[in-house]
């Protein structure tokens, strides 16, 4: 199995059908092919050869589709940056990788710029935006007007497909290597629970870089589909895509859902009865938004898909008639779903033993979709997979019927807006603060996010720091979703007998009540 594949088949078996659809311009899959088959040349007269990682920090568009395909095709690995981290974080995922090629576009060219000295793995920069090109880099363009096609690379299989940067337990990001197979593996799966239909359209709604729209893309891809690409999410970009590009299947965070179905466009008069399907993740969705949101789009399926960037990246699938009044009734709605195709999943206890059925354990996943490993991180694979199976570090119970129900987090996250943080990168950047003497950072509930990240610090003696100092402080160290967004002092921190921070005893005021310990 190797990503180009279905590209190849597309290719031979329907050309002229549209590939995709962005900015107001279309591309066909012989015109589309073509342009990869050159950018991969191109990078490959750039000094890329097979293995080397090639890194891209842009917003959606059709070049990045075109990055995507190309950088296998030529025999390179993907690094996709995250658009939303820190220059800092960037820089680290970058040099970690040892990237030799970065592609970007106008709206990060400025902080390209600025790290580019310390980016000492850097060899070329390509610039993928619609302006002039900057001073000592190479145009997007140009470069494929002077490139020649080249023969797909033929990498597959086992071989390295791309580095997915994610959060760290350590305080710094690590790099999920994912396979061909890894990946191809968990397209296959996707397609078969029918999350792509013939002759559909994908919008490319939810940050390209993030494996969870490459992931939901990757069915389409079999199915020979048109991609749509919006440069980012917004609710008005979304409906007016549905409407003019016809879109059938879209990815969308809850958060999303909630903002797109709130918002007044949807008031106004709009065809929107091409959508058949919206898949979402990260984390459940509440059951007022579910029904708002199948009266806003009557006749469509919601599914919910549950996985992390170490599963390629699916583990289960909630269907689409537990979304219904019925699945509702039989209480389905909260679960993330059973095992999808390709997969297998138990709830073990900590030495790797499955629970009964009912008894709260760790989710274990094993199948082709398992990670090869952390880059460079020797100990932290193998503390995360054992005896073949990816231990996701989520605390839940199996049902009867093989239904998983998520109620904690064994490692230390939270999730925001769709987003994984981990706590210990929250506190590496607030302990940086001369006034913090120790800090602890959790997830409390939020309406809008789901959790919202909450800093409990201790200061130094006679210090004081006011909640938008601190907030400033992190944003120049991390991202700005991963920052708290409320902050309480206390004069000394819970800890249990061997000194560890009782962040339970933290968390129990803002979650007690409710059903499920996360959002």
């Amino acid at each position: 199995m190797y990503l180009t594949q279905s590209l190849h088949r597309s290719v031979q078996q329907h050309p002229e059908r549209i590939a995709v659809r962005a900015a107001g311009r279309t591309l066909s899959f012989r015109a589309y092919a073509e342009r990869v088959a050159r950018l991969a040349g191109a990078l490959q007269g750039l000094g890329m050869q097979a293995g080397d990682r090639v890194a891209m920090l842009a917003l959606n568009s059709a070049r990045y589709l075109e990055y995507q395909m190309a950088v296998p095709w030529g025999g390179g690995v993907l690094n996709p940056c995250n658009i939303r981290w820190s220059a800092a974080e960037i820089l680290y995922s970058l040099e970690d990788s040892g990237s030799t090629l970065l592609l970007v576009d106008e709206t990060f060219r400025a902080l390209v710029e600025q790290m580019r000295g310390q980016a000492t793995s850097l060899r070329e920069v390509i610039y993928c935006g619609d302006g002039p090109t900057p001073p000592g880099m190479h145009g997007y363009e140009s470069l494929l007007e002077a490139a020649s096609p080249v023969p797909d690379a033929g990498r597959r299989g086992e071989d390295l497909a791309g580095i997915f940067y994610t959060g760290g337990t350590t305080g710094f990001p690590k790099g999920v290597m994912l396979s061909h197979t890894n990946m191809s593996s968990s397209g296959l799966a996707l397609h078969a629970e029918g999350l792509a239909s013939p002759e559909g359209c994908y919008l490319h709604a939810a940050p390209m870089f993030h494996l969870a729209d490459m992931g939901l893309a990757a069915p389409h891809w079999l199915e020979g589909n048109t991609h749509a690409i919006i440069p980012a999410f917004s609710p008005e970009a979304v409906l007016n895509a549905i409407e003019q590009d016809r879109v059938t299947h879209a990815l969308l965070v809850p958060t999303m859902i909630q903002m797109l179905v709130d918002h007044p466009a949807m008031r106004e008069p709009r065809d929107l009865g091409s959508l058949k399907c919206i898949t979402y993740g990260a984390s459940p969705i509440s059951e007022a938004v579910l029904n708002r949101a199948m009266q806003a789009f009557p006749g469509v399926d919601f599914v919910q898909a549950y996985g992390m960037t170490e599963l390629s990246p699916l583990a289960t699938v909630n269907p689409a008639r537990n979304h219904t009044p019925e699945g509702q009734r039989l209480g389905k709605l909260r679960s993330a779903g059973r095992a999808s195709y390709c997969t297998e999943v138990r709830i073990v206890d900590g030495e790797g033993i499955e629970v009964p059925r009912g008894t709260v354990g760790e989710v274990a996943v094993r199948g082709p979709n398992v990670m090869q490993g952390y880059w460079n991180q020797p100990a932290q694979t193998a503390a995360a997979v054992r005896g073949g199976w990816m231990h996701t570090g989520d605390g839940a119970y199996m049902d009867d019927d093989g239904y998983i129900f998520v109620v904690d987090r064994l490692k230390d996250m939270i999730i925001s807006g769709g987003e994984n943080i981990y706590s210990a990168e929250v506190e590496n950047a607030i302990n940086q603060h001369p006034a913090v003497a120790a800090c602890a950072v959790i997830g409390i509930p939020s309406e809008e996010w789901g959790e919202a990240v909450h800093g409990v610090l201790v200061l130094k003696p006679g210090q004081q720091l006011a909640a938008d100092v601190l907030i400033a402080h992190c944003k120049a160290l991390i991202a700005a979703y991963k920052c708290p967004r409320s902050v309480a002092v206390v004069e000394a921190l819970p800890l249990s007998g061997a000194g560890k921070v009782l962040k339970t005893r933290l968390r129990e005021p803002f979650w007690q009540g409710r059903q499920r310990g996360v959002a």
